[in-house]
């Protein structure tokens, strides 16, 4: 499908549906927007509504021609203001997104839908149903993978583990186990000489084989080789043995990070599509001023992402670590963060 003389190219931006895919993919979508491209980024319903929510009722309003689109995940109603069930939104990527996205793609090129016709797919490396709704279409997919290419490598190697009958583990005491999980495995390109099992992502810490997780992150990684091009939010010098291993498995590849730093430079402050934002959760700017009371390196950050959960325990236990540090510190907990109720850190 060619582009008429004068049209922009319309790019279809669609990350998986968490906060640590979502922010980069903006990013990215910024960056192509500022080169001339049109932008249709796709959130899921439950993500556009925490948008709404978090940024105001105007926050999806977009631009001309950067414009946000939604689709259904599926599941069921849950916590408005949480992060949904992993492994539940995984399966449901790997089953139920595709025929929505169809859906969506095809309003997108009817001819009296106001917007360019459809170019090209910008979607995440996690999410390889996309791919197929590029190839409907007739149009080039690129993939972001939006961590670590050694984050990649190790999903990548899961299949070896598997083979070599070190995945899933025997029983619930090897999880634990610190001898066990200090195994060393040999051959595993891109990964440096000498990893252990516990340096590989933990979906591999399962004594189940049919274990979602593991399954997902696995399928993920080995379609990777599926796409048109692999985009990776990363740069040569901090990760090139890595990226050497990859080149040989993968479609041409592009280090185009830090997205952040990227996006920074080339979307000027105050600008419209500089105020598009990808915050799941309220966001506090009252931190920043008491952040300007303190000197460099004076302050402990700690933030465990916008997945993990801990029990009342284990947060209590970083807690009062954090208080006998002796150090000032940040410590970002979010509503959903713990496994059960119960007494908060004081």
């Amino acid at each position: 499908m060619g582009v008429e003389e004068g049209e922009k190219p319309h790019a279809v931006c669609l990350p998986a549906p968490a906060q640590g895919h979502i922010t980069p993919m903006l990013e990215m979508a910024k960056l192509l927007h500022a080169r001339g491209f049109h932008i249709t980024f796709v959130n899921t319903e439950f993500n556009h509504r925490r948008l709404l929510r978090s940024r105001g009722a105007a926050a999806l309003d977009g631009l001309p021609s950067f414009r946000f689109a939604a689709i259904p995940d599926g599941l069921p109603a849950s916590d408005a203001d949480a992060t949904q069930d992993v492994p539940a939104l995984c399966y449901a990527m790997m089953t139920t997104f595709l025929p929505h996205l169809r859906a969506l793609l095809a309003k997108l090129n009817d001819p009296g839908s106001g917007v360019p016709p459809i170019t090209c797919l910008v979607v995440d490396g996690v999410a390889s149903f996309s791919y197929d709704a590029a190839q409907e279409l007739g149009v080039p997919c690129a993939a972001l993978w939006t961590s670590s290419a050694c984050g990649f490598m190790g999903y990548r190697h899961f299949r070896r583990l598997i083979d070599r009958d070190l995945v899933p583990f025997k029983d619930e005491e090897q999880l634990t186990d610190n001898g066990h999980l200090d195994t060393a495995v040999d051959g595993m390109s891109g990964m440096c000489h000498g990893i252990r099992l516990r340096d590989f992502p933990t979906m591999i810490r399962t004594t189940d084989r049919d274990d979602i997780m593991l399954n997902y992150v696995m399928r993920e990684a080995e379609r990777l080789s599926l796409p048109d091009a692999v985009l990776l939010n990363t740069f040569d010098a901090l990760e090139q043995p890595v990226l050497d291993a990859m080149h040989a498995i993968l479609p041409p590849m592009y280090t185009v990070g830090p997205l952040h730093l990227h996006a920074s430079s080339v979307v000027p402050t105050g600008t419209p599509l500089d105020g598009l934002g990808s915050n799941l959760w309220k966001e506090q700017d009252g931190l920043l001023a008491w952040l300007d009371g303190h000197g460099a390196g004076a302050v402990v950050y700690v933030n465990y992402g916008s997945v993990a959960v801990m029990t009342n325990e284990q947060l209590l236990e970083l807690g009062w670590g954090l208080a006998d540090s002796g150090y000032a510190f940040i410590w970002n907990v979010r509503p959903d963060a713990r496994t059960s109720s119960g007494e908060r850190p004081p």
